[in-house]
């Protein structure tokens, strides 16, 4: 029979999260202080930069339970900070996980958001070093910190872009966003498993192998993850560099499956593939002489497509799109906002 945190208590719950990651994680290095003190303890690697991220998941807001198990819901959490990670060129070294939860959570399903956590981190032989737990009376929710490393001078940054670059992404943005307003519209079903777009939304993969492989280049000029959506996170780009940006239509990447979707929504490609939505690709951007070099690598670490989406102008804070006659619009800046309606 399945037993409530309310049942087994704070520190039987614990006492079970020490378990499974001494168990099912990699073994804490030496001289390395993990769960069991007031603080954990790591001694930073000589020639490494550290980066740290903290991103928290609340429920119904970030995620929506009757659409995810809690396996994929730690991977989901995990995947969010690890993308941040990638996304400057880093690997994860370690996390800190805290939760808030009602009482009325199942121990196993707080076990399986754990294992998810560690499907994550394991390929890395990156550990869970602590954290805390604490009742919630409302939502639940997951708060992760992630620190990572970065060879020193080899971290990428969103401020560094040049007006002159090309503008590349990784994979198919939009189809996350799709997904979701699939699951949306429809009851649970077989057919979920099957759908890719849902698959995209379901179970997201970050990209940090393919950002530490451009990283370890040496030849990009800024780099960022989509996770905003690719128009927002452009925007990000373009102000922290002071630069602008223009996107061509027809270059942008669009998948199969969401081009058929997009067709049958009433709504046009661009508004799943340049707004809000919550995918984990990279933007990258680089001299044009320096586009072989960054595909070869990303080639090297996997098969993800990448795409040469636009050029960074001097245009500071302005992003147009040349549509497939040649028109030229400016578009504002949207993506994902935490307090939006």
């Amino acid at each position: 029979m399945s037993r409530t945190l309310a049942q087994v208590g704070e520190f039987g719950l614990i006492d079970r999260i020490h378990e499974i990651i001494r168990v099912e994680g990699v073994k804490l290095p030496k001289n390395t202080v993990g769960i069991g003190d007031d603080c954990a303890a790591f001694q930073p690697r000589p020639g490494y930069d550290l980066l740290v991220t903290c991103d928290c998941m609340v429920e119904n807001r970030h995620y929506l339970p009757r659409f995810i198990t809690p396996l994929d819901l730690g991977r989901r959490a995990m995947v969010l900070n690890i993308s941040d990670v990638g996304a400057m060129g880093g690997r994860p070294r370690y996390a800190l996980v805290s939760l808030g939860l009602r009482s009325s959570t199942l121990l196993e399903d707080v076990m399986a958001i754990y294992r998810g956590f560690l499907a994550e981190l394991n390929p890395f032989q990156a550990f869970i070093i602590g954290g805390n737990v604490t009742q919630s009376t409302d939502a639940n929710f997951i708060d992760i910190t992630l620190i990572g490393e970065v060879e020193t001078g080899r971290m990428v940054r969103r401020s560094t872009a040049e007006p002159g670059d090309v503008i590349l992404v990784t994979g198919y943005p939009g189809q996350s966003a799709a997904g979701l307003e699939i699951l949306l519209q429809t009851e649970a079903g077989e057919s979920w498993d099957r759908n890719p777009l849902i698959n995209a939304y379901q179970y997201p993969a970050h990209r940090a192998f393919e950002g530490r492989a451009i990283a370890g280049t040496g030849l990009a000029h800024a780099m960022i993850d989509t996770s905003d959506g690719l128009l927002g996170d452009l925007g990000h780009i373009c102000d922290e560099s002071a630069v602008g940006a223009v996107l061509y239509e027809k270059d942008l990447p669009v998948s199969e499956a969401l081009r058929q979707f997009a067709e049958t929504s009433g709504r046009g490609t661009l508004d799943y593939v340049l707004k809000e939505s919550d995918d984990y690709e990279l933007m990258v951007t680089c001299t044009p002489d320096h586009v072989a070099g960054i595909c070869d690598a990303i080639a090297d670490t996997s098969d993800v497509p990448v795409t040469r989406i636009g050029t960074v102008t001097g245009n500071k804070g302005r992003i147009e799109i040349i549509d497939a006659a040649g028109d030229s619009r400016s578009v504002a800046v949207s993506g994902w906002d935490h307090f939006s309606q």
